[in-house]
């Protein structure tokens, strides 16, 4: 019979808990399991992994094989190293050292993780502090355009209102200036029939 080490979902809808159970690979997902070895909690942060190393390894030994993702959850306990170590035929001394080791290394890959994450996350803020202070001036630019834009708009009104009222107070002057032309036209033609009755009136003097 052919065993596999995997998940068994538990809980609420939205809260899942998973058991790891060592389960014939026939049996479906959820179904009969052979034994319980462990509780996974996605939920927590960071995530809880409570195994039974024994039972596991037990388990291992005879062959069993976990699935990826229950193998990732024994590689961060250290029990797949474990594993290994012992296929090798390594004594329990070099077992706990070379565990002790790769405790020491884990530790401190999750302070650096830790660390790049608090990073990142003062980055990001920073980012988006820049960001809104970028767009608040880019607001305050388009605003001042506007303001431009509706000053040029109101003088170039104020230009043309001044130019209409220049156009229509011209043809005034212009009359102004026709009527005294007509006045010494009416002069001129007064004057010569003034003159043309003073020579009838010498003629008439004369012929008498």
């Amino acid at each position: 019979m052919a065993v596999k080490l995997r998940l068994r979902r538990m809980g609420k809808k939205k809260q899942p808990i998973y058991k790891i159970v060592a389960a014939d690979v026939r049996s479906p997902r959820d179904g009969k399991f052979l034994e319980a070895l462990g509780l996974y909690n996605p939920l927590t942060n960071p995530h809880t992994i409570d195994v039974k190393e024994e039972r596991v390894l037990y388990w291992l030994s005879n062959g069993a094989q976990p699935t990826n993702t229950v193998k990732s959850l024994l590689r961060e306990k250290g029990i797949i190293l474990k594993n290994d170590l012992i296929k090798r035929g390594l004594d329990e001394e070099k077992i706990e050292s070379e565990l002790a080791k790769w405790q020491k290394l884990k530790e401190a890959s999750d302070t650096s993780k830790a660390k790049k994450i608090k990073i990142s996350r003062k980055a990001k803020a920073k980012a988006e502090k820049s960001k809104d202070s970028v767009a608040t001036e880019e607001l305050v630019e388009d605003k001042a355009e506007e303001t431009a834009k509706k000053k040029e708009k109101i003088d170039e009104s104020t230009t043309e209102e001044s130019k209409d009222s220049a156009a229509t107070e011209e043809p005034v002057e212009d009359k102004d200036e026709k009527t005294p032309k007509k006045k010494e036209n009416i002069d001129v033609s007064t004057a010569e029939v003034k003159g043309a009755t003073s020579d009838e009136k010498e003629a008439e003097k004369e012929k008498e």
